[in-house]
This record gives C-alpha cells, sequence and structure tokens, in this order.
C-alpha cells in the first residue's frame, strides 16, 4: 500500500477526516486514553498550535488521508529543546499496511533536518491483551528503532480496566557540545 501514498503537510481544514481516524482509538481502544473524541474546533486548534513548531503530516491515497503523524514538544523546557515527542495514527482498516512507518520515516527525517536530536513517544500497555489495547504499538515503536525507557504500572484506566503507559526513545542525531538551535518545521519545509 506504501507506493500509493503520499506524504504531505496537514491543514487545519484537514481536522474533520483526521477527527474520524483518531475518533475510532478514543471510542474503541484504549491506545488513546483520551474518554471522549474532541471537538472539531478543539482539534482544529491542536493542529495550529503544533504546526507552528513542528511538522503535523498526513498520509494521502487519492484523495483520501489513511494516517496522520505529528511531533510535539517534550518538556516545554529550553534544556530539551532538542527533544520531542512523536504519535502516529493510522485508519484502523489500513492498520499493518506501511503507512505508519512510511509516515515516521517521513517525520523523523523533518525533525532530524529541524534539529532535533531524541525523539520519543508514550504507548499504553496491557498487561494482558484485550479487545481494547494489544501490544502493536509497542512492537511497532521498537521495530521502528525505539528503544523503551520507562514503564508507569496502572496509571491508566478506561473500559473498566487499568493500562500502563510506556516511554520509548530513540536518536536521530548526535549529541554535540553547543548545539546549533532547533529551526522550525515550516522553514526547514520549504527547503529543497
Amino acid at each position: 500500500m506504501t507506493n500509493n501514498i503520499s506524504i504531505r503537510a496537514v491543514t487545519p481544514d484537514d481536522a474533520p477526516r483526521l477527527l474520524e481516524i483518531y475518533g475510532y482509538y478514543v471510542e474503541r481502544t484504549a491506545i488513546s486514553f483520551e474518554y471522549v473524541t474532541p471537538s472539531e474546533m478543539e482539534f482544529r486548534g491542536r493542529i495550529a498550535r503544533i504546526s507552528e513548531k513542528y511538522p503535523y503530516l498526513a498520509a494521502v491515497s487519492g484523495e483520501n488521508i489513511i494516517g496522520y503523524a505529528y511531533a510535539r514538544e517534550f518538556v516545554g523546557r529550553a534544556a530539551c529543546d532538542w527533544c520531542a515527542e512523536v504519535t502516529v495514527y493510522v485508519a484502523h482498516d489500513c492498520r499493518k499496511s506501511g503507512v505508519g512507518k512510511a509516515l515516521y520515516n517521513v517525520l523523523e527525517n523533518s525533525l532530524r533536518k529541524m534539529g532535533i536530536i531524541n525523539i520519543y513517544a508514550s504507548i499504553a500497555l496491557p498487561e494482558q491483551e484485550d479487545e481494547y489495547l494489544t501490544r502493536n504499538s509497542a512492537e511497532f515503536h521498537l521495530h521502528m528503532g525505539f528503544e523503551q525507557t520507562a514503564q508507569f504500572h496502572r496509571c491508566g484506566y478506561k473500559f473498566g480496566r487499568w493500562y500502563d503507559l510506556i516511554w520509548v526513545e530513540k536518536f536521530i542525531g548526535q549529541h554535540v557540545q553547543n548545539p546549533p538551535s532547533v529551526r522550525l518545521f515550516k522553514d526547514i519545509s520549504s527547503e529543497k
């Protein structure tokens, strides 16, 4: 499937389709720890805020968005400017088709060009797989070169069950003395 997709920047007008994708994970899974799917206005605001600095990307097949990925601020302190948290969501009927990998590859390349060195992801993890949560997301991230760095036990409660949360980390750049300042995605996205 990845041969038939293109990756482009998301705009706030993509919010309805992204909400369709995300809503499935909010309402039917424990992958997202949100209980209620955000409103379109809230989601447009999220897209706009994140896009001020970081990449927010869509995978498109034909005219249809089939997945999206973005990066955002990791901790919110100046010493962590070279770090970002990353997230990917793929339409539930397009999972395991290479879309997530394609999105992450473009996302990582963009972050590297910005000057980001460390990327992190938080992932819900079941003690035992159930109808709401499997270990697929954790396995995907490990396959993409992330390493688990932390596990918080029974910290998320959804659908009447407790779930763990793990953090994974990946270095995508070199740790040097006096690293250059991180650039905005919009500034590097126009470069050839």
